[in-house]
């Protein structure tokens, strides 16, 4: 199983942008999605996180600001992110709880994707 994150980029205060989390491998179902981020010297820290029935919770920090969502179709999961500030800037991960067609559940994490907010 793999996850495959993108969308990362360098934006300035006030812009967007939309990450994208797309899972492949062996797939039976995915349960939650989520996103985390990570600073130097820091502990990788929840962002939002979505289960499959599409029940979202968020990091107060981003709260109005950010947007998670998710298409179980495609196994992919989406953080639409507005009105970004310098604080956001971040290592990104997504995360996604698993279970394989050996219906064993693993949580699953792809490679980090940066996201820079300067001006």
């Amino acid at each position: 199983v793999q996850l495959q994150a993108s969308g990362g980029g360098s934006v300035q205060p006030g812009g967007s942008l939309r990450l994208s989390c797309a899972a492949s491998g062996s797939i039976f179902s995915i349960n939650d999605m989520g996103w985390y981020r990570q600073t130097p010297g820091k502990q990788r820290d929840l962002v939002a996180r979505i289960t499959r029935a599409g029940s979202t919770n968020y990091a107060d920090s981003v709260k109005g600001r950010f947007t998670i969502s998710r298409d179980n179709a495609k196994n992919t999961a989406y953080l639409q992110m507005n009105s970004l500030k310098p604080e956001d800037t971040a290592v990104y991960y997504c995360s996604a709880d698993i279970v394989n067609r050996m219906l064993m559940i693993g949580q699953e994490w792809g490679r980090g994707t940066q996201v820079t907010v300067s001006s």
